[in-house]
């Protein structure tokens, strides 16, 4: 089992540093940098001549080092975050990568988490439901239900719910994470509640895909299950339905769904960031638009790295927790 683990440790440890240079490079891709937004703003809304405005340009890209070749840019990004686990200055809030990220990825980590935990709660006992009644109208329901979930967009869900809560709800405040007169307080319980009615959009689109995803692999997996040879065994011994099916032919069906998890906690993050862009919710996803909007590339870098992070990360806890369920997976 050590073995295992340290064989997985390592290969993920490579496809990290493999995600750090691509993250590098993709945030490197747009046309300019900070210095011409710099440059741009002076000349715009600061009435600076063109001579001014570069030069103001040319000292920001001295302050930040946007100058250096981008191989020694790219050593001291990821030298940083390494080593001190600095993941390098903002340029448009003037101070520290993880002050800005960190004030917002609590929140959507909470979100995305919550979400995660109730859609596979949920996912694997709607599964189980319709996997009992195959072909019926439960079953039907529920194949229709993960159909619509898993094809319509949740940025076009999380528009259909602002027309409603606008137009139709009136719901008081939209774009924030509690009423103003909660804005400031402690947290106590008519906080959170208060929190609760103002992210249940997001939680709820966030968790609609990944409940029909986990449904569908629980309703696949478990009707394979059910047709093995020992199922019919263990029914010809007299068992009852419900302990054949949960204490023999659901930890059976769950491999595949165990897999799935390594993707699950991401792909919940992401349908947290496209519901809160939409919606406006002070979480990672606004903070992603007017980053680029700004050309904070140590801010859209860090934010690509921490997603891609959990989703490599959730993986070897996948692999981690199959290698128990199955022995044989070990060997492998």
């Amino acid at each position: 089992m050590l073995d295992f683990i340290s064989k997985r440790l390592l290969g993920t440890l490579i496809l990290l540093f493999v995600l750090s240079v691509l993250t590098f490079v993709i945030i490197q891709l747009p046309s300019g940098d900070y210095g011409d937004l710099v440059k741009n703003q002076a000349m715009t809304m600061g009435g600076a001549s063109p001579a001014q405005a570069e030069l103001l340009a040319e000292q920001a890209r001295e302050r930040f080092g946007l100058n250096d070749p981008l191989i020694v840019q790219y050593g001291r990004w990821i030298g940083n975050i390494v080593f001190h686990f600095d993941f390098g200055h903002s340029f448009a809030y003037n101070k520290p990568v993880m002050e800005v990220v960190g004030d917002r990825l609590p929140r959507t980590l909470a979100i995305a988490l919550s979400c995660h935990i109730g859609a596979t709660l949920l996912g694997v006992l709607a599964g189980i439901y319709a996997a009992r009644r195959q072909n019926k109208v439960g079953d039907r329901v529920a194949t229709l239900f993960s159909f619509i979930a898993m094809t319509v967009p949740r940025f076009v869900m999380a528009i259909i719910l602002v027309y409603f809560m606008v137009f139709v709800w009136d719901v008081g405040s939209i774009g924030a994470m509690n009423s103003p007169q909660y804005m400031f307080e402690p947290m106590s319980w008519a906080k959170f509640w208060d929190t609760i009615v103002h992210i249940w959009p997001v939680i709820l689109i966030a968790a609609f895909g990944g409940m029909a995803f986990n449904l569908r692999i629980m309703r696949g997996n478990l009707l394979d299950v059910l047709k093995l040879q020992y199922v019919e065994t263990a029914r010809a011994k007299g068992l009852t339905e419900n302990r054949v099916i949960y204490k023999h032919a659901v930890p059976n069906a769950m491999h595949s769904l165990v897999s799935y998890q390594g993707v699950a906690l991401p792909y919940m993050i992401t349908g947290e960031m496209e519901a809160a862009m939409v919606l406006g919710i002070p979480t990672i996803g606004p903070l992603i638009i007017s980053a680029m909007a700004e050309q904070d590339v140590y801010v859209i870098g860090t934010i690509m790295l921490l997603i891609a992070a959990l989703l490599v990360i959730g993986n070897l806890i996948a692999d981690i927790l199959l290698a128990v369920l199955d022995p044989r997976i070990r060997l492998a």
